[in-house]
């Protein structure tokens, strides 16, 4: 062997076989063993899948259709103008809320009032400003304009109630 101090400068960090075994263990043993241990860590929990405990919930659920149909009785009695003012506008119209003009509010009401029924009831039916659409909800378009009516009368107004439109083609 040569005295060479150039030869000991190319040989590795292991010296010996316990350096070795202690190499392979840290690099490869431990960590299959970790790997091993997670997976059975996450595995080992009872989840159950979705839709176990109830099946045919969880196939109703899947398959329903998006849109509903609800049916009413087109026949009921219309509500009267202050009952679905009472119902659906007195939220914002008797506080004021959004810049919404205040039942009996004469000056806020006036210039709305020249505009004509048609309009108020269409601002109504679709919305304007920070008063959303009434129409489609709970209750009929000819009882939202009946609700108009109400409203603007309290301000001075001369709109009559419509009636339904089965009066209607009776007169």
């Amino acid at each position: 062997m040569s005295t060479n101090p150039t030869e000991e400068a190319h040989t590795g960090p292991i010296k010996n076989p316990k350096q070795l075994l202690a190499a392979v263990l840290y690099a490869f043993v431990i960590p299959v063993f970790v790997i091993i241990g997670l997976v059975m860590f996450i595995t080992s929990d009872n989840k159950p899948s979705p839709g176990a405990a109830n099946p045919e919930r969880a196939v109703s659920e899947r398959i329903q259709k998006i849109g509903s149909v609800e049916i009413r009785d087109a026949n009921r009695p219309l509500k009267s103008g202050e009952e679905v003012f009472t119902a659906q506008c007195a939220a914002c119209h008797a506080t004021g809320a959004a810049g919404a003009p205040k039942v009996g509010d004469v000056g806020a009401w006036a210039p709305r009032i020249k505009t004509g029924f048609d309009a108020l009831v269409h601002s109504a039916l679709k919305g304007k400003n920070a008063m959303s659409a009434q129409g489609g909800g709970n209750f009929s378009d000819i009882e939202i304009a009946r609700a108009v009516a109400y409203l603007t009368k309290q301000a001075g107004a001369k709109f009559e109630e419509p009636l339904a439109p089965a009066a209607a083609a009776d007169n």
